[in-house]
């Protein structure tokens, strides 16, 4: 899961490519992925997505900026009492009955021990109902001796897999600071094969030092060999903080330009439409149906609850009155400090925000467009009616880029083009200046 609109591994790289890519020698009609079905808009209440977070890795990559945490002594009893007491209170003080989802991220929670996940899982089914088909996710590093675990997380009850193999280049594996070699890669995609079949995904990484066009249309196809199911592709980015960046900086790393960090992208999309791979967001391909339900469930604007250090939720909480009110709630960052608060507390929801209508349809614009399906009348009207999609649409900015040809109008509502996906970046904060307006207009932007 790398990161960030609004949630990790959810993240647009591309919205410094505007010169490169407002050029329509990048599209074509059969450039464009193929359609896929969407997922039901509707938002309920009672239903939500989980996400835990482990935050302990055993080195930090060298481009990362992630919430994670150095340490060799970590205290899984101590890890896991935490996670069940927090999940269960947050669990109590929703109106959740249903968990569609759960996601292991991190950090690198295949350092955790499987028990620990085993435990989670069965302290959620004890508070609402889980179902055995529920998509159960969790990002492994592919090193041998996370790899020699993986059977025991699908005993825990893990079901689909996300491989960190970011390259199959050890050159670059250095330069990026992992710990794990291609040939870890390779038997690692092996094993996930045998044991979470056709539920397997690979984190794949383009845009690193010395990376070439030719170099990436390779390592793409050579990683299409090895699985076929679905694959995350992320742009190398410099974050400021990194030893990466302070590398680049000092002149002693020099990264591919922005053009040919573009044609990476245009490629992997021909490459991967080639072989059947349906883009069903920004960063996202799917062969077969295989898409990841719990991303899809934040792109959809669903309810997802947060557990662990640092980790992120959107939770609707009834009022006083028997309506609900939506929050954006932040668990406490260090590791440490989490699970003090945890045991004093029972959780350790740093802050709980309340969103306004206007707070909750720009996130849902902004995730909604990251997708193939787009926005629906039954994604906006979920959250208001005062205020009509089709005002939205007639509203001066929106209309502009619909004009331009980076965003189409559909029976169900709005669509980013092939094109408008590559900038959307570039189109969000425009556009939600068209929602402000109408917001402020009919005088909804403190009602929920």
């Amino acid at each position: 899961m790398a990161s960030n609109i609004i949630y990790r591994k959810a993240v647009n790289p591309y919205c410094k490519l505007w010169k490169v890519l407002n050029t329509p020698r990048w599209f074509s009609a059969q450039s464009c992925s193929k359609p896929v079905e969407g997922p039901s808009p509707v938002v309920n209440k009672e239903r939500a997505a989980l996400y835990v977070h482990w935050p302990y890795c055993k080195r930090r990559c060298t481009y990362c900026n992630f919430n994670k945490y150095i340490s060799n002594d970590v205290n899984h009893e101590r890890m896991r009492r935490c996670f069940q007491v927090e999940a269960t209170n947050l669990l109590r003080d929703s109106p959740v009955r249903e968990i569609t989802s759960v996601f292991f991220g991190g950090g690198t929670p295949s350092l955790a021990e499987p028990r620990t996940l085993g435990a989670v899982l069965e302290t959620v089914s004890k508070e609402a109902w889980l179902a055995p088909e529920a998509e159960i996710s969790m990002e492994i590093n592919p090193t041998s001796i996370e790899t020699s675990k993986m059977k025991d997380f699908q005993i825990a009850g893990v079901n689909r897999s996300s491989i960190g193999v970011q390259t199959l280049n050890d050159s670059a594996l250095r330069i990026l600071g992992r710990d794990h070699h291609s040939k870890d890669s390779l038997r690692c995609l092996e094993k996930a094969s045998e044991v979470f079949k056709k539920r397997t995904s690979v984190d794949l990484m383009f845009g690193y030092p010395g990376q070439s066009l030719d170099m990436w249309r390779k390592e793409l196809t050579q990683m299409l060999s090895l699985c076929d199911h679905h694959i995350s592709l992320y742009q190398l980015t410099l974050e400021r903080g990194t030893q990466l960046f302070k590398d680049v900086a000092a002149g002693l790393t020099v990264m591919p330009s922005t053009d040919e960090m573009a044609d990476m992208y245009f490629a992997a999309i021909e490459i991967l439409d080639s072989h059947g791979f349906s883009q069903y967001e920004v960063s996202n391909f799917a062969k077969g149906g295989n898409y990841c339900q719990h991303n899809i469930a934040y792109w959809t604007g669903q309810q997802y609850i947060g557990v662990g250090p640092g980790s992120h939720g959107r939770v609707w909480r009834p009022r006083e009155d028997g309506t609900h009110q939506r929050h954006a709630c932040v668990q406490t960052l260090e590791p440490e400090n989490w699970m003090w608060e945890v045991e004093k507390f029972g959780h350790a929801t740093r802050k709980s925000t309340s969103q306004t209508n206007r707070d909750i349809l720009e996130e849902l614009v902004s995730v909604c467009l990251r997708t193939a399906w787009g926005l629906s009348e039954k994604n906006w009207s979920a959250i208001v009616t005062s205020v009509r999609l089709d005002e939205f649409l007639s509203s001066p900015q929106t209309v502009h880029w619909i004009q331009k040809g980076f965003l189409r109008k559909t029976a169900e509502g709005l669509k980013a083009t092939p094109s408008g996906l590559a900038i959307l970046d570039s189109i969000l904060p425009d556009i939600l200046v068209d929602i402000d307006t109408l917001m402020t207009s009919h005088r909804l932007s403190n009602q929920t």
